[in-house]
């Protein structure tokens, strides 16, 4: 069984780990940047780099949780979002929820399961 492991910041968590040829990452932005918007890029960017080192990327998402402090954010994301993620044949399965995310500065967070290619 090999199961990689890419380490976070935080202590006792992954940001991404790989098994059996799919990925599973969260993403967020580290820099806690002011607004959903440049949270949303930041966090995608930081997804981006994620994918790739286990082995993936945008293009092999299959499914997608974006973790919102407040749903009031849900169009703002959206932009982001749709800039980001291309063509149809991008689009994951993909849900939106609120969520308490632990204090006063994180506004998303990411969690995408992806096949690895």
């Amino acid at each position: 069984m090999n199961i990689n492991r890419v380490h976070s910041r935080a202590r006792g968590r992954c940001d991404a780990v790989s098994f059996n040829g799919l990925a599973f990452v969260v993403a967020y932005d580290p820099d806690a940047a002011d607004g959903i918007k440049s949270q949303t890029l930041n966090s995608l960017f930081f997804l981006d780099a994620k994918l790739a080192e286990v082995g993936s990327g945008k293009e092999a998402l299959l499914q997608t949780t974006v973790y919102l402090s407040d749903m009031t954010m849900k169009a703002e994301m959206d932009e982001v979002w749709c800039e980001w993620i291309g063509p149809r044949d991008n689009w994951p399965q993909r849900a939106c929820v609120g969520a308490d995310l632990g204090d006063d500065v994180t506004l998303i967070e990411i969690v995408v399961i992806a096949a690895q290619i």
